[in-house]
């Protein structure tokens, strides 16, 4: 009996001193004293990486509230985006696999394409993986799904708790009009909102939602996908309907304009205020609410600015735009704010990119990945919070419309079709792409040529393999 007590003893005091054991992660502790930190994955659209005055100081764009966000947090300098098109690049995101991988590798196109299924219904995204989390996430998507619509691909169908946003991925942001059919919806419901900008809805959504999620004592995920400041579309716009870049009367008053302004830049820069205006009323009611410090905020676009728009626009320094694997296309503003984790007022250098959001959205929320899949995402936490500089990827594959890249180290591959030969940039002392290296260094193509081979031929391998099972009924 003795024995059997001091046993216990023993068991007990293991008991004990286990709990009083903290076990940091990535600055954080994982125990029941700390609330699990809140998620805010913000995008915008077709922003460029010179339109921003945190990226770019002579831009004329005012944007004291991410300009205030980047003083408390970090900017981000080789942030890539996972394609250089909307629809991919949003995919990308939301599954932390490459578009090769997820099978959406194009933009969604037209009322079929965006109501069709688009992203395939057996990919896991973000607000699924976190109902694995022990620690009861709500998740709320709020802005451009432009993903596919069709019953079983809607938000509330891939594990949101509620959305309120637009299936396609350009409307006018007034009237939410896609090719003449009204585009807004709440969950699965059409719904009108019409004169009301979207950005301002998007954002208002959000804070509703995260209002009775905080008080009802829940952590939250909210994906906030803002569809401005997305080019016009003559074909969202009624019949004889000027086509022009639209702005809220409110955001052209910082610039001293006039809501009839003409001049489209100035349009352009209008948009890109309210954009920011919202995010300031976003961060205030995190500060009211009390738990801005407890807010894991990222904010990045979706992909580069156009050609088209490039005089309206900016990529600067880098060459290229969307659609393309330029650096203009792929390499894109980005923000993260974390008080207390991430050094405030910091610049963080190392190469992460979109598809990293996904592993650290578990990680954050403690849960758990599922394990039939690959992830070409990466912690990314460890990278923000300072604990390394080192980047969690060896190399980055790009693949798209016949375009190819890959970018190792200092170095990067690209070609605009695999019937050319392979250009060589040094990114680290050619940010722009204007130097062309690839005669002069052939054993650097060849060496950054393979690992972009052997990635081509294992996912080719993973498609091969998923197509025998679905064969064969597994």
């Amino acid at each position: 009996m003795t024995k059997l007590l001091k046993s216990f003893k023993g068991i007990a005091l293991l008991i004990i001193c286990a709990n009083l054991i903290v076990i940091p992660s990535f600055g954080r502790q994982k125990n029941n004293t700390q609330a699990p930190p809140n998620i805010l994955i913000i995008t915008v659209d077709n922003v460029g990486y010179g339109d921003f005055s945190f990226m770019n100081e002579a831009s004329p764009i005012l944007t004291p509230n991410l300009n205030k966000l980047a003083k408390q947090g970090a900017i981000l300098t080789d942030f890539y985006t996972g394609s250089p098109t909307c629809t991919a690049s949003r995919a990308s995101l939301l599954t932390g696999r490459i578009p090769q991988r997820n099978k959406l590798d194009y933009q969604l196109g037209g009322l079929a394409g965006n109501y069709g299924i688009g992203l395939p219904q057996t990919e896991i995204i973000i607000p699924r993986v976190l109902k694995s989390s022990p620690h009861g996430y709500a998740t709320g998507a709020f802005g451009k799904w432009n993903i596919g619509f069709a019953p079983g691909s809607r938000p509330t169908e891939r594990g949101f708790d509620e959305f309120l946003g637009i299936a396609s991925g350009n409307v006018d942001h007034f009237s939410h009009v896609y090719a003449g059919r009204h585009d807004l919806y709440h969950n699965t419901t059409s719904i009108n909102r019409h004169g009301e900008f979207s950005t301002d809805l998007f954002a208002n959504a959000a804070i509703d939602f995260i209002n009775k999620n905080t008080a009802e004592e829940k952590p939250w995920m909210v994906y906030l996908p803002f569809d401005a400041p997305h080019h016009p579309g003559d074909r969202n716009i009624e019949p004889g309907e000027e086509n022009i870049w639209k702005a809220p009367d409110y955001a052209f008053k910082p610039y001293g304009l006039k809501p009839d302004e003409k001049d489209p830049k100035k349009r352009f820069n209008a948009i890109v205020t309210a954009i920011d205006m919202a995010v300031g009323r976003l961060m205030t009611s995190l500060d009211e609410l009390g738990i801005a410090d407890n807010t894991f905020v990222f904010f990045y676009s979706d992909n580069g600015a156009f050609y088209p728009y490039l005089d309206i626009q900016s990529n600067a320094p880098l060459n290229g735009a969307g659609v393309t694997l330029w650096e203009g296309g792929i390499r894109v503003p980005a923000l993260v704010r974390w008080p207390g984790k991430v050094k405030a007022n910091s610049t963080i250098n190392t190469r992460l990119w979109s598809l990293d959001l996904l592993v650290g959205a578990a990680d954050l929320a403690e849960a758990e990945l599922p394990q039939d899949r690959y992830y070409d995402g990466k912690n990314p936490l460890p990278v923000l919070t300072g604990e390394t500089t080192h980047s969690p990827h060896a190399s980055m594959f790009f693949k798209y419309k016949g375009q190819e890249a890959l970018i190792w180290g200092d170095y990067k591959i690209f070609r605009e079709s695999n019937l050319e030969p392979w250009k060589l940039f040094n990114l680290s002392e050619d940010i722009s792409e204007s130097n062309d290296l690839a005669e002069k260094r052939p054993d650097l193509v060849k060496k950054l040529e393979q690992p972009f081979k052997l990635t081509e031929e294992e996912i080719n391998s993973d498609l091969e393999r998923e197509k025998s099972n679905a064969k064969l009924g597994n």
